[in-house]
């Protein structure tokens, strides 16, 4: 039986009209109606006009967010050698080479928030897909986490680095930061996502790539997005 939403929640969706939002507008909206009393994460969904069990209609990359998150990333860098002495100058909060692969597999440990791999160890960690994968943590060259620049890809990831992938049902979900941002830097940074998500429209997606659009906190019900401007600007610098 479906629970029935709180007072606090029906009242908030009520200040919500049915159409689609400016970012600009949906921001300074979804502030006015916050109820939670914990700093809510703000958050973007798309939904995308791919069929993702296609492998050229896959929509995956990487966006550094320019405000951050408002959250510091638990890194683990699996990695041997001076790398691993590198990785603990960028700031890793764990780092190992073969004992991380196998506290993985043996006691399923995931408590980071981020895996960053050297080549060298690839064979290894590949062993790790169970565990990873379905948690989005499984290191990609493609995002940047595969790699000998340890360094930099820690950095990235403190920052505010933000991983996105188009789920089986063609919908893109990613954090863009705290409800207690600024309207500024939440603007800033959901364009930053749209932005990356449309440049990574993939050469098969036909029609219309951007469905829909959706901003919300962790505990606010949706308010729906107009993106035409970020979208025209993307096709401006085209």
């Amino acid at each position: 039986m479906a629970r029935k939403p709180g007072k606090k929640y029906t009242s908030a969706q009520k200040q919500i009209e049915t159409r689609d939002y400016p970012l600009d507008q949906a921001v300074n909206l979804l502030q006015k109606i916050k109820f939670a009393k914990f700093d809510e994460t703000v958050e973007v969904h798309m939904r995308l006009g791919v069929d993702p069990k296609h492998a050229d209609q896959m929509v995956r990359g990487t966006v550094v967010m320019p405000n951050g998150l408002g959250k510091s990333k638990k890194v683990l860098v699996i990695c041997t050698g001076d790398k691993q002495r590198e990785a603990l100058e960028a700031g890793a909060d764990f780092v190992g080479g073969e004992e991380m692969v196998n506290k993985i597999q043996s006691e399923g440990w995931t408590d980071y928030d981020a895996v960053i791999a050297t080549p060298d160890m690839m064979r290894s960690v590949g062993k790790l897909g169970k565990v990873l994968g379905p948690r989005g943590l499984m290191p990609n060259p493609k995002t940047g986490t595969v790699t000998v620049d340890v360094a930099t890809a820690i950095l990235e990831v403190k920052a505010g680095k933000v991983e996105f992938r188009v789920d089986k049902t063609g919908i893109i979900h990613a954090p863009v930061g705290k409800l207690s941002f600024s309207a500024v830097k939440l603007i800033e940074n959901a364009t930053s996502l749209i932005t990356a998500v449309l440049k990574a429209k993939p050469s098969a997606a036909k029609g219309k790539y951007v469905k829909s659009a959706t901003l919300c906190s962790t505990m606010s019900p949706g308010i729906q997005l107009d993106v035409t401007d970020i979208t025209a600007k993307e096709a401006a610098q085209a």
